[in-house]
């Protein structure tokens, strides 16, 4: 309760109490509304006075839970599974895992065992040998804490399982709702604000097939009838890809250039070939 409250320390405070002088205290409140909660004060139960999103107060209140050891008489709220594998125990406890019809080996001078089994189902209760092994083992199989069972606001009592509904989940289904009463509306030929703009669009695919399939033509149906009667003017080429060739070309030395000259004027002049 400690660690739960100083972690909720600045979002809520939470108050326990004597189930009757609670419900009495509510009685005697100023404020009527709060009677409605005085049916639920049953058990073990605790008041957290929040505002703001209820879901996060939720959300650490299952967040902050401890675990603890599986003490002989009392109902599991899970199954408690033993893993196969090294235990760490001595091989003289090799006895008393076959009472609990353990299959186990000894190896390497501590016990092993062969196979995953379910020690306590949901439901039942604990027994003596069962706690007596998960301690050996150093096992705390359960956790416990505070839970969320109701939430009030505004003079009416609702269930827990409602702060679990998201935007996103109410969204969904509102969707789902107003694509049904659409649905149902162009069905039966009733127009609905669900259904209008169905019907509207509807009413624009037929005028739209009219206008295809004949010289009518109106503003909305003028560039689909230009694109389907010329496609070819609504195709963009492709941007050509420029290449550039860059061609280092080192420039001849003025005697070479002057020495090939010479030679081609001595040759015209002897009549001398190549050869």
């Amino acid at each position: 309760m400690q660690k739960i409250k100083k972690s909720l320390r600045d979002k809520c405070v939470i108050v326990k109490g004597k189930n009757t002088l609670v419900r009495k205290a509510l009685k005697m409140a100023e404020n009527p509304k709060w009677n409605a909660i005085a049916p639920y004060i049953r058990g073990n139960i605790a008041l957290v006075f929040a505002e703001g999103d209820l879901s996060d107060i939720k959300k650490s209140l299952l967040d902050n839970r401890v675990h603890a050891l599986a003490k002989v008489g009392i109902v599991a709220p899970q199954d408690v599974i033993v893993e196969k594998g090294p235990t760490g125990l001595e091989p003289t406890k090799t006895q008393f895992l076959q009472t609990l019809n353990i299959a186990s080996k000894i190896n390497k001078g501590q016990i092993d065992i062969l196979q995953e089994v379910t020690l306590i189902r949901a439901g039942n209760k604990v027994g003596n040998s069962e706690s007596v092994l998960l301690q050996m083992l150093g096992k705390k199989p359960f956790s416990y804490g505070l839970g969320c069972t109701y939430y009030y606001e505004d003079g009416k009592v609702y269930s827990s399982k409602f702060l679990d509904v998201s935007s996103a989940d109410v969204m969904a289904r509102f969707q789902g709702g107003l694509s049904t009463i659409a649905a149902i509306s162009l069905q039966i030929g009733l127009p609905t604000l669900a259904s209008v703009p169905h019907s509207i669009f509807n009413a624009y695919k037929n005028l739209l097939a009219i206008s295809i399939e004949t010289d009518f033509v109106f503003d909305q149906a003028r560039a689909i009838k230009e694109a389907i009667e010329n496609p070819d003017a609504f195709v963009q080429e492709a941007p050509k890809a420029q290449v550039t060739a860059v061609v280092d070309e080192e420039e001849e030395p003025e005697e070479v250039k002057k020495k090939d000259s010479s030679d081609e004027g001595m040759g015209g002049m002897f009549g001398m070939d190549d050869d």
